[in-house]
């Protein structure tokens, strides 16, 4: 199905070093990048709507936050609207849990999958990341959960190069057979183009794994 650009970002976006974010600028034409923070939702959501002000300026663009922080904020038709409008939309915070209980089943997030479908750039960090694959880490332990299932039998752990070895092998252990389990350090991407081809950018090299067992980049085609 054709879609437009993604990206499955590891952490420390909008930093130094995820010069990705200029392709994806590009991609989505040079228009403006709706940054939605509903992962830092109780975390000052404005200061990182700030920091993405700051950084998408830097490269030649512009970025503004939308404040779907709530899951009554998901059901807002200005919102939805704003979603369905957008060229670059990107889903930031650090809470995964709160992400998914405040988009799953609502307007706001048919309106991303339908953007996205439609040819919008969609990129996700850390929560936003996590949220979009089915199942999704459970950051509590490191099992599985459900996630809301955009990209099925994807799994990713963001901000890898954080994790200790233990934990990685605990999450590894408990992958299903045939699950594809992406390890994304900070500042760097796993980037999903508009016909389907993955490839990594930024600072670090992602780590893959087909049940659990090391793998590479090709397991995701």
């Amino acid at each position: 199905m054709a879609s437009g650009p993604l990206a499955l970002v590891g952490g420390a976006e909008f930093t130094d070093g995820c010069t990705f974010d200029r392709d994806l600028l590009e991609a989505a034409g040079g228009h403006e990048v709706l940054v939605v923070p509903t992962g830092a939702a109780y975390e000052h959501p404005e200061r990182l709507v700030e920091r993405a002000e700051r950084w998408f300026r830097g490269l030649g663009g512009s970025a503004r936050g939308l404040d779907v922080l709530a899951r009554s904020d998901a059901l807002d038709p200005d919102h939805v609207a704003a979603v369905r409008s957008a060229r670059f939309i990107y889903l930031a915070g650090e809470s995964p849990m709160h992400l998914r209980s405040v988009f799953k089943d609502t307007p706001v997030w048919d309106a991303i999958v339908t953007a996205w479908r439609d040819g919008a750039v969609l990129a996700g960090s850390v929560a936003g990341a996590m949220v979009l694959c089915d199942p999704m880490v459970d950051p509590r332990g490191g099992a599985f959960t459900v996630g809301l299932g955009l990209l099925a039998n994807l799994g990713v752990i963001p901000e890898f190069d954080t994790w200790s070895e233990d934990a990685v092998q605990r999450t590894r252990r408990l992958s299903p057979a045939g699950l594809i389990l992406a390890g994304i350090p900070r500042r760097t991407a796993l980037l999903r183009d508009a016909e389907g081809s993955w490839r990594a950018a930024g600072i670090g090299d992602v780590s893959v794994f087909r049940g659990g067992e090391p793998a590479d980049l090709d397991a995701l085609t």
